[in-house]
């Protein structure tokens, strides 16, 4: 009976929420190829949520196979001509198709078509991420303070370069700082980095130079992290906390904005594993996302839908990336076709694909791995 206990929590805590947000990411991305792909004159074969065997399926009035797949970690839509889900071309069959037939298949459209097709992918996963902050910056506001400091930490980075209770940050490395997050957004990803602050101390502008120390914190669930700290802290009477609320449009910008931050952390941070700064350890995989989605699930689905919202953007930026048998892999083959004015070779095309698989699967190892080593640390 514990057993059955240990598993239902395990299957309702964990992989029903990671199911959940997966599902709402990859049929967004997929449904942004499909509509593209029908708009471009192609025609759709399959649109599946899932790969392995089918559990569940219909066909729709345009022939296209609806379904649901064993194996919930991804989805792919199949459309006239491709060999697999891959969108490899299958060239035996679009050689034996009819005129009228291949004009619909996807290797017999146009060169900007199948871009279009294939961009719109990673597209619809940041207009989904957008949408989603939009609608809580319009329903909900956002709680922001003032960039003012109330304490100094003794010691610290702050101490050191002498800031005081009082001083208001202008802007870091020449970037304005409007709210206190602002301030902790920028350092909490540059620990060891030298920066350039302006502060205001009673209406004189100071410059003023600090290097965020390297911390380890923790957060509510235990999980641990380091990040830049630079030692100072913020109350309710000295950075005015208020919600600020957003008119629809605005929320929409704001929306964009919150998107943005989180590809400018991803890109800064694969920067900082390149440079040494940072360990390669962050990078999760399937595991790590179920961990996140129970841990957000027991915090309402307002938390668990806004994890989907950065998971969609994190899979629209993984997606773009230029590797065969990704999206961006596809852009980068088309870029070279319009370059050279005809498609790669097979061959050429076979030993890509065969290295962007291997690269995807190292990728995907090497997170698991990460995964595990969480898990049991």
């Amino acid at each position: 009976m514990e057993f059955l206990t240990s598993i239902w929590g395990l299957l309702t805590g964990y992989i029903l929420p990671f199911l959940i947000v997966l599902t709402i990411v990859v049929f967004f991305h997929e449904l942004g190829h499909y509509l593209v792909g029908r708009w471009c004159g192609i025609r759709a074969q399959a649109f599946s949520v899932g790969f392995g065997a089918e559990l569940i399926g219909f066909n729709d009035r345009h022939g296209t196979r609806w379904k649901i797949c064993a194996i919930p970690l991804g989805g792919y839509v199949k459309f006239l001509g491709d060999e697999n889900a891959a969108s490899v071309p299958d060239a035996d069959a679009v050689s034996r198709m009819s005129d009228a037939e291949r004009a619909q298949s996807f290797p017999g459209a146009s060169l900007w078509r199948r871009a279009a097709t294939v961009a719109a992918g990673p597209v619809a996963n940041f207009i989904l991420a957008i949408a989603i902050f939009a609608v809580f910056f319009s329903l909900n506001g956002r709680m922001i303070a003032d960039p003012v400091v109330a304490e100094v930490r003794p010691e610290s980075a702050a101490a050191a370069a002498g800031l005081l209770p009082g001083d208001r940050f202008v802007s870091i490395d020449g970037e304005a700082m409007r709210t206190f997050e602002d301030v902790r957004r920028y350092v909490a990803p540059r620990p060891g980095v030298p920066m350039d602050l302006t502060i205001e101390r009673d209406g004189q502008m100071i410059d003023v130079e600090l290097t965020p120390v390297r911390t380890e914190i923790e957060d509510e669930f235990g999980n641990k992290m380091e990040v830049g700290q630079i030692g100072v802290v913020t109350n309710r009477d000295s950075g005015d906390f208020r919600v600020e609320h957003y008119t629809p449009v605005e929320a929409v910008g704001e929306g964009a904005k919150e998107s943005w931050f989180i590809v400018a952390r991803t890109f800064g941070y694969i920067k900082n594993i390149i440079v040494g700064r940072e360990k390669a350890d962050q990078l999760g995989g399937p595991i790590r996302v179920a961990q996140v989605s129970g841990q957000m699930a027991t915090l309402g689905w307002v938390a668990l839908i806004q994890l989907a919202a950065v998971l969609s953007v994190s899979i629209g930026l993984l997606n773009l990336m230029p590797v065969p048998m990704l999206d961006g892999g596809h852009l980068v083959f088309y870029a070279i076709e319009a370059v050279l004015g005809r498609p790669l070779g097979d061959a050429t095309m076979e030993w890509a694909f065969r290295i962007g698989l291997t690269a995807v699967v190292s990728l995907m190892l090497f997170a698991t791995w990460n995964d595990v080593s969480m898990l049991i640390g």
